[in-house]
């Protein structure tokens, strides 16, 4: 008894601070790299986090992966701000590490924002690096993830332990013995004074209303004359051509994710799968006219370029979730390039919410 009443408190006392990071997040982090912008290559690896969180601490190990070219595990360590849900992650020491040769391993110190839409909740922000050789810099970047059930490796076991005590706590407290309701025979009657009914009113003879005298029906009018607006009677009729929505935009919830103010007519559009590969598959609207056809996300883009002309500084981005995937809902992450600014936002769609991205033209002052 006393090491469940010892558990439960413990429990309540990591709920007590706040959010609880505990369990697993994958997504990437994306190292900022002039150079390879310039070139137009990608420098974007996959990242897993596993946290244990004890209190405003927490331990844990991180994952980082690209394919077959490099793979590394790390120690780690950080606290959650519990007003601000601000995040500091630290990776301590490199356990096993797979790269070509000549290259050297780093370790990284993130700088995260926790935030949750629905059910879906995410850490994202940034990190810098160093060599754990000479302790030089390594580059800066981008990490974004988002919690997920399993692992891309196996659960740690300070995670199977805590999954452990959870069932533990949840067969507890199920195991109580609960209250069973009053039988008639033991009702508790509180003791009072008797009530008296209320007395009742006398009753008035009804007063029978005064038959109106009929009143004559107004005078029939003209409808339309008096409904219909001069200057429109005199307009001309002109034919105008139905505006043809898509049923997946008419019938589906359209969600305004970002609006993206730039100041050249050329941007590109780039959209990768947010995480781990579980084969979402999206179409994509420009100007509720189908641009992208049924394809499946991946670490390639699918890429677009859009003009923004004289006639039309506003241009509307609607992404459809063609499925959920493995891993429902259907997220990606978009990189958006105009002239030499770049900028990533991310996108949840689901099967009954699409999700819409703006862009306005707007001169440089």
């Amino acid at each position: 008894m006393r090491s469940i009443l010892l558990l439960a408190l413990i429990i309540c006392g990591i709920s007590s601070y706040g959010q609880d990071l505990t369990g697993i997040w994958r997504g990437q982090f994306r190292q900022q790299d002039r150079v390879l912008q310039l070139m137009d290559m990608e420098n974007r690896y996959r990242f897993e986090v596993q946290l244990d969180q004890r209190g405003k601490a927490f331990n844990g190990v991180t994952y980082s992966y690209k394919t077959t070219e490099f793979y590394g595990k790390a120690t780690a360590k950080g606290t959650i701000h519990t007003g601000t849900k601000k995040v500091y992650l630290e990776e301590l020491k490199i356990v096993d590490v797979r790269m070509r040769s000549g290259s050297d391993a780093c370790v990284m110190t993130c700088f995260l924002q926790y935030s949750r839409n629905g059910k879906e909740e995410f850490l994202e922000g940034t990190y810098v690096s160093m060599n754990t050789s000479d302790s030089t810099d390594c580059g800066r970047g981008t990490v974004f993830l988002r919690r997920v059930q399993e692992s891309d490796f196996f659960k740690e076991p300070f995670l199977v332990k805590r999954e452990a005590e959870k069932r533990k706590a949840e067969l507890a407290k199920a195991a109580r013995p609960k209250p069973g309701p009053l039988a008639k025979n033991d009702t508790v009657k509180q003791p009072g004074k008797p009530v008296q009914p209320p007395a009742k009113p006398p009753q008035k003879q009804p007063v029978l209303p005064t038959p109106a005298k009929p009143v004559a029906p107004p005078e029939p009018r003209d409808v339309q004359a008096s409904t219909v607006p001069s200057n429109l009677e005199r307009e001309p009729n002109k034919p105008k051509a139905p505006l043809v929505i898509p049923p997946v935009l008419k019938n589906r919830e359209n969600e305004l994710v970002k609006t993206f103010s730039v100041n050249t007519r050329e941007i590109t559009v780039s959209l990768y799968d947010n995480g781990t590969i579980d084969k979402d598959t999206v179409s994509v609207y420009l100007n509720k006219k189908q641009v992208v056809n049924r394809q499946m996300l991946s670490l390639n883009p699918i890429t677009l370029t859009i003009e923004l002309d004289e006639e039309n500084d506003y241009h509307e981005l609607v992404m459809v979730a063609e499925n959920l995937g493995e891993i429902p809902p259907n997220t990606s992450l978009m990189v958006v390039k105009a002239g030499n600014k770049q900028y990533e936002v991310r996108i949840t769609s689901t099967e009954q919410k699409n999700a819409v991205v703006i862009f306005k033209f707007e001169k440089e002052k």
